[in-house]
């Protein structure tokens, strides 16, 4: 038998291997996409609210983060960002933190157009994912941003510059000593205050009753928000968050789905 049936290049494909080359050690996963560390010298001893996950980047994703990432992308570096900028147009900005696959949204940009939607997470796919539908469906009112959202309200964005934060579905972190990981935090909205303008909208929603309560808590008790429900309570899904596939299951389960619509105050 030849020993040319033993090379590499013959040998048999195994189903759902890829067929891109190797990358060499250090070499970039997407060069003109997001980086793998864009806050690298921005490390900080500091409890995240947030898990990088490592999953299959889809060929569609992966052409995506290449061809639109210089256009409608923004690595979280710690760089000042000018919002005007940004997008191109001084129309109102609205930050929402931890987006998964971008379907809900990509429909939320369709639906108000004249409304920028910045959009950060950590998640590569669903990165992709965002921008091509972005992409797909016209959507020049989106920009997707990568890393720490903590470092972006702190370090890249002005006082005042937001009109809005969504905050839907984070990480519940449901085990009580992980519960100092949960994003909604006194120290958190303090922070993201700076960056609202008087009048801004807060919306969180939760599918995990006991951090449903605790944001109710924390959200009472900041004096930077009041809540827009007379009653002090949790507040009806509003038409512009759509019902996502993922929430759909979960009704469908019997979780029960809770929103938070705070506005931001006029500044003491």
């Amino acid at each position: 038998m030849s020993d040319s049936l033993n090379t590499p290049d013959s040998r048999r494909r195994v189903p759902g291997e890829s067929l891109r080359p190797a990358r060499a050690k250090g070499e970039p996963r997407f060069p003109d996409g997001p980086k793998a560390d864009p806050a690298g010298s921005h490390f900080e001893r500091r409890i995240r609210s947030f898990q990088p996950r490592r999953s299959r980047v889809t060929a569609g994703q992966a052409d995506a983060l290449q061809r639109l990432w210089p256009k409608w992308g923004l690595d979280i570096d710690g760089h000042p960002v000018d919002l005007t900028e940004l997008f191109g147009n001084d129309h109102p900005v609205v930050l929402e933190i931890g987006f998964g696959m971008g379907e809900a949204t990509a429909q939320m940009a369709a639906a108000d157009p004249d409304t920028g939607i910045l959009a950060v997470d950590v998640h590569t796919p669903g990165q992709g994912n965002l921008l091509n539908l972005a992409d797909r469906n016209a959507l020049s009112n989106v920009r997707v941003a990568n890393g720490d959202a903590i470092i972006l309200l702190r370090e890249m964005l002005p006082p005042d510059s937001l009109d809005g934060l969504r905050v839907y579905f984070p990480d519940p972190w449901p085990k009580k000593r992980h519960h100092k990981r949960r994003l909604i935090q006194p120290e958190f909205l303090t922070l993201a205050a700076t960056r609202l303008r008087p009048g801004a909208l807060v919306h969180c929603a939760t599918d995990w009753e006991p951090y449903a309560e605790q944001m109710l808590e924390v959200l009472t008790a900041h004096p930077a928000f009041e809540n827009t429900q007379a009653d002090g309570g949790f507040a009806p899904r509003p038409d512009f968050r759509p019902l996502t596939r993922f929430e759909g299951q979960g009704l469908d389960k019997g979780h029960v789905v809770n929103d938070l619509l705070f506005r931001r105050v006029q500044h003491g």
